[in-house]
């Protein structure tokens, strides 16, 4: 195990509290433990008088590559997971209307790959900016099952969230921007400089009508369903787990992740079997 923090604590500037998810060496796999820190350092931003805004970004090669898949079973998670069927899609929307309720605005900053569970992050925050040639994408669809958190329809509209869901491809940032699921996209070199100065922007409002502000859009969005439609897609996401080419992908994941996840994408010659090498 290596010593160093799986998160990442700095305040860039005036306000602004920033997390840098550290496991680049797991493409910043969201384990249980990251994510547990991830929800306190969270909550301790939003009791913190002198933060305005955060932003979420990754460390290394990307923003993050989805849920830790060899997760260590010694470390706990956020909440207890229920054993009941659809448990762990209940247990991942509720870290994720929790940020939404947050009062303190939240900005995710992605680059490299932001796949399944990683979008499912950026989506629960309130701003999204991404690189240019970011990689966007739920890939789980293809062998294992719906996601844990049907963000598509909500961001990206019916005929949108139809492609991404009937194929698994990813976005590029200027796609995304494009689709609706983020702000705006930047060079990647210039991601960094691009979020902090939209962030001291938005630090610029007094925390306490900031608060009505971020909420103003979420309880407009409760209002036509969005936290029930996500509640009620999640259950359709237990009842892929049962299907017979999920079984069968488990049966190949139990043998070797790399090999299973590479057997998934090779027919599409994307994700870790791109030509370019990225995985």
């Amino acid at each position: 195990m290596s010593d160093e923090p799986v998160l990442l604590i700095d305040d860039p500037a005036d306000h602004v509290r920033r997390l840098t998810l550290n496991r680049p060496s797991k493409r910043n796999a969201l384990s249980h433990g990251l994510r547990s820190e991830l929800f306190d350092a969270l909550r301790a931003a939003d009791r913190d008088p002198d933060v305005r805004v955060v932003v979420i970004r990754g460390a290394g090669s990307c923003f993050s590559a989805g849920y830790d898949l060899a997760q260590d079973p010694t470390e706990r998670p956020p909440w207890t997971i229920s054993p009941a069927d659809g448990g762990w899609a209940r247990h991942v929307l509720q870290g994720w209307f929790e940020m939404m309720d947050l009062s303190v605005p939240i900005i995710a900053q992605v680059h490299g790959f932001c796949l399944a569970g990683g979008t499912e992050l950026a989506t629960a925050c309130d701003l999204v900016y991404v690189a240019d040639d970011a990689q966007i994408g739920y890939p789980p669809v293809r062998s294992m099952s719906s996601p844990d958190m049907g963000w598509h329809v909500w961001m990206m509209g019916m005929r949108r969230a139809m492609e991404a869901m009937l194929t698994g491809d990813s976005m590029s940032g200027t796609e995304a921007v494009e689709a609706g699921f983020a702000n705006r996209s930047f060079a990647v070199e210039d991601l960094d400089d691009e979020v902090l100065a939209i962030a001291a922007r938005v630090a610029k409002v007094p925390a306490d009508l900031q608060a009505l502000n971020k909420r103003v859009v979420h309880r407009a969005m409760e209002s036509m369903g969005m936290r029930n439609g996500m509640r009620a897609t999640a259950d359709i996401n237990a009842i892929g787990f049962h299907q017979p080419s999920s079984i069968e992908y488990h049966r190949r994941f139990a043998e070797g992740v790399t090999t299973a996840l590479s057997s998934r994408d090779e027919t599409f010659g994307d994700y870790r079997t791109a030509e370019s090498g990225s995985s």
